[in-house]
């Protein structure tokens, strides 16, 4: 059992996409590269990814944002794959979830760790100044928005940093080519070497700023 469900023992009972595997090497990302800065993730969602990350971020007494609209991806709208109408405001007529998030941050106590932010991640971006030690993306899938989330966020990963992106797969019959269309264009930038590979989890650590040589 990895060391967050031994931490958490309800972590089955969040919604969210992350396989265990991702999970422990999120975990690990967080301990280890907050020591060297704040953290931030793309797609907060019900805060599985969350509760991984914070809970390694929280060691260091770190702290992680987590950025998300809270109005769900493409996918999850109603009549889409992944739509839950747990999670549907019919007051307000969309979705929202926020309420599960700071549900769950509260239920792991992570409220000293987690800085949540409700706007989308270009918004934030706009004015965003403080270098990053990691950037998880896993926001929308389409590919206009996994490019723009990588245009937006990827400047900010200072040398040393993470880059992880979720959702990549190299058969395409298997899910969306936008994450893997990002990852690859990392790599090709020279500025990020891929550091490893878990499931679906790619990790790419940052060698150099934009106009530096190569060491």
């Amino acid at each position: 059992m990895d060391p967050v469900r031994r931490l958490y023992p309800f972590l089955d009972e969040v919604k969210g996409f992350i396989a265990p595997d991702e999970g422990e090497a999120l975990h690990e990302c967080g301990e280890r590269q907050s020591r060297l800065g704040p953290c931030l993730e793309i797609g907060a969602y019900c805060g599985l990814s969350t509760m991984y990350i914070g809970s390694g971020v929280r060691r260091n007494g770190g702290v992680l944002f987590a950025v998300d609209h809270h109005r769900g991806s493409e996918e999850h709208q109603p009549g889409e794959a992944y739509h839950d109408p747990d999670l549907f405001d019919p007051g307000r007529g969309r979705m929202d979830s926020f309420r599960e998030l700071e549900k769950n941050i509260s239920r792991a106590g992570l409220e000293d760790t987690v800085v949540p932010i409700v706007a989308p991640s270009t918004l934030v971006a706009r004015q965003w100044r403080t270098p990053l030690s990691l950037v998880f993306i896993d926001g929308g899938h389409s590919l206009e928005a996994a490019w723009t989330d990588y245009r937006c966020w990827s400047p900010q990963v200072q040398p040393g940093g993470i880059l992880a992106i979720h959702d990549i797969f190299f058969d395409p019959s298997q899910g969306g080519q936008a994450p893997r269309a990002i990852f690859r264009q990392a790599l090709k930038s020279g500025l990020f070497v891929q550091e490893g590979l878990v499931n679906t989890l790619g990790l790419l650590r940052r060698v150099r700023l934009e106009g530096e040589g190569p060491f």
